[in-house]
C-alpha cells in the first residue's frame, strides 16, 4: 500500500510541475515558442566556418557574458593562416581548443564539440540557439536558410549571399521564421556611421546627389590569370567535396583554400563583394537607398569567367525616391579612387579606404566600415544625436536573440544592401550595363545575366 502511495505521489508531482511550467528539463523553446531564449539565459551559439573570420567572431563572442559557443563545424580540421592577415591557425580543431581554453576559466565543465558537416551538428546538438555563419560566400545562403528553418537565430558574414536570387530567398525565410538575424557588416554598429547619418539628415551638406566609396584591396592571387591547372593533393584533414558544397566538382588547389577563394567567382565576389557591404552601408542607410535602376562596371586588369579582376570601378544610378533626388554612387577598388575633394589641404591625401558624400552645400568624408565622419567645410555645428548607440554588432544580435528589437543589419536590411552590391558584381561579370527590373529580379534585355542572378546548384545542395 505504501509503495502505491509513493508512486501516486510521484505522478502527481510530475503532473503538477509540468502544468506549472517550471520543470527544469523542459526545453526553453517549448516554454517560450520557437527560437525563444529567456533574457536570463545564455545564448548557445554554434560556429559554422572556422577560418580566420570565424575565429575573429568567436573572440568577439567571448566578450559577451551571456553567449556560449558550444559547437564548431568546418570541413577542415586545421590549416595555417600565417600568409594572411589573420595569422595563426584556423580549422575546427584549433578553434575548438581556443573556445575550451577560454571557457575553462569562466564556465567549468563546459564543452565544445566539433563536426565536419554543420547539418550533422544541427541534428545532434539540440541545445543550439543560434548559428554564426563564417563560411566562404558560396555557402552563406545554404547555411543560413537551413539554420533559420531549424528555428535558429543566425548571424551571417557579408555579403549575405553569393547571388541576387539567394538574397531574396534569405530575406523571405527570415521574415517567415521570425528568428533574430544579423549580417556581419560590423561597421553598421559603430558610432561613426550614426554620426554620418545624423550629419546628412541634418541638411548640413544640402542635397546629396553623389557618393564615392573606395578600398585599396587587390586580389589574393596576383599572378594567376584563370582557373589553376596544376594537380595538387588535398591536404590531410580537409573534406574538399564538402567544402565545395553547392558548386560543381573541381580539383583542390591552394589558390582557393584558405582565404584566397574570394578571387574566384564560383566561391566569392571579388573585392566589390568582399568590401561593398561594409563601405556602401553608410550611403544605403543615410540616403535610404534600395535597388538602383542602372549599374555599369569595368575591370582594372585581367579577369575571366573564373577569376575576378585586380581592381574595378562601378557606377550605380538610383532614381528619385519621393522627394529625394537621384543619386549616383561610384565604387573603386584595387588602388583606384576619386579625385581629391575640396576641403582637404594640399598635404592631405585620401585615406586608403573611405566614403565621400558630396552635397550642394559641402562634403563629408568618413572611413570605410562605419568610420568617423569629417565635415570638409568650416563653421558647421555638429547635429545633436538622434540615433540610439549600440554596444557592438554581436551585442546587437544577442539582444535580438533574447527578444529585443531587431538587430540593425538584420536580414531584411542586409539583403537589400547585399543586392545593391551584387548588382555591381553582375555588371562586372557580364561586361555590360545592367538595367535592373527589381520587381521581377531581371536584367532588362540581358538574358545572359540570368545564370549569375540565380546560379546552378549540385544535387542535394539546393536552397528551398
Amino acid at each position: 500500500m505504501s509503495g502505491c502511495k509513493r508512486a501516486s505521489r510521484r505522478e502527481f508531482l510530475k503532473a503538477g510541475v509540468a502544468a506549472a511550467g517550471v520543470f527544469t528539463i523542459v526545453p526553453r523553446h517549448v516554454l517560450g515558442g520557437r527560437g525563444y531564449v529567456p533574457p536570463s539565459d545564455k545564448v548557445n551559439v554554434a560556429l559554422v566556418g572556422a577560418g580566420g573570420q570565424g575565429r575573429t567572431n568567436v573572440r568577439e563572442l567571448f566578450k559577451q557574458a551571456d553567449a556560449q559557443v558550444i559547437a564548431v563545424a568546418d570541413p577542415a580540421e586545421s590549416f595555417s593562416l600565417e600568409r594572411f592577415y589573420f595569422k595563426g591557425v584556423g580549422g575546427r580543431g584549433p578553434v575548438q581548443n581556443e573556445i575550451e581554453k577560454h571557457y575553462a576559466g569562466t564556465t567549468p565543465n563546459s564543452r565544445c564539440t566539433t563536426y565536419e558537416d554543420f547539418r550533422v551538428m544541427l541534428d545532434k546538438e539540440k541545445a543550439i540557439d543560434a548559428i554564426l555563419c563564417a563560411t566562404p560566400d558560396h555557402l552563406h545562403a545554404y547555411v543560413s536558410t537551413i539554420a533559420m528553418r531549424s528555428g535558429k537565430h543566425v548571424y551571417c558574414e557579408k555579403p549575405l549571399t553569393h547571388n541576387l536570387w539567394e538574397a531574396r530567398q534569405v530575406a523571405r525565410i527570415a521574415k517567415e521564421t521570425g528568428v533574430a538575424t544579423q549580417m556581419g557588416n560590423q561597421g553598421h554598429s559603430t558610432d561613426g556611421i550614426r554620426e554620418t547619418c545624423e550629419w546628412i539628415w541634418s541638411g548640413a551638406l544640402g542635397t546629396v546627389r553623389e557618393v564615392h566609396a573606395w578600398v585599396s584591396a587587390r586580389r589574393w592571387n596576383p599572378t594567376l590569370t584563370g582557373r589553376p591547372t596544376e594537380k595538387v593533393a588535398v591536404p590531410s584533414g580537409l573534406n574538399w567535396d564538402l567544402w565545395l558544397g553547392p558548386r560543381a566538382v573541381r580539383p583542390y588547389h591552394p589558390a582557393y583554400f584558405p582565404v584566397a577563394w574570394r578571387d574566384f567567382w564560383a566561391f566569392g565576389c571579388a573585392n566589390l563583394g568582399d568590401f561593398g557591404c561594409h563601405d556602401m552601408d553608410a550611403a544605403c542607410w543615410a540616403l535610404d537607398l534600395h535597388a538602383p535602376s542602372r549599374v555599369t562596371a569595368r575591370a582594372a586588369g585581367p579577369m575571366d569567367a573564373d577569376i575576378g579582376p585586380h581592381g574595378a570601378i562601378a557606377y550605380y544610378h538610383f532614381d528619385a525616391r519621393g522627394d529625394r533626388p537621384p543619386v549616383k554612387i561610384t565604387w573603386y577598388d584595387g588602388g583606384l579612387g576619386p579625385e581629391r575633394p575640396a576641403g582637404l589641404s594640399a598635404k592631405e591625401g585620401l585615406p586608403a579606404r573611405g566614403v565621400l558624400f558630396v552635397g550642394d552645400k559641402g562634403a563629408l568624408i568618413c572611413g570605410g566600415a562605419g568610420g568617423k565622419p569629417r565635415i570638409l567645410m568650416n563653421g558647421v555645428t555638429p547635429p545633436p544625436p538622434t540615433l540610439p548607440r549600440t554596444k557592438g554588432h554581436h551585442r546587437d544580435w544577442l539582444d535580438a536573440c533574447k527578444g529585443g528589437k531587431p538587430a540593425g543589419s538584420n536580414f531584411e536590411y542586409g539583403a537589400r544592401l547585399t543586392e545593391i552590391v551584387l548588382l555591381g558584381v553582375l555588371a562586372l561579370r557580364t561586361g555590360r550595363e545592367i538595367e535592373w527590373d527589381a520587381g521581377n529580379l531581371k536584367a532588362k534585355g540581358a538574358s545572359e545575366a540570368d545564370v549569375f542572378i540565380k546560379e546552378s546548384y549540385r544535387n542535394g545542395w539546393e536552397i528551398a
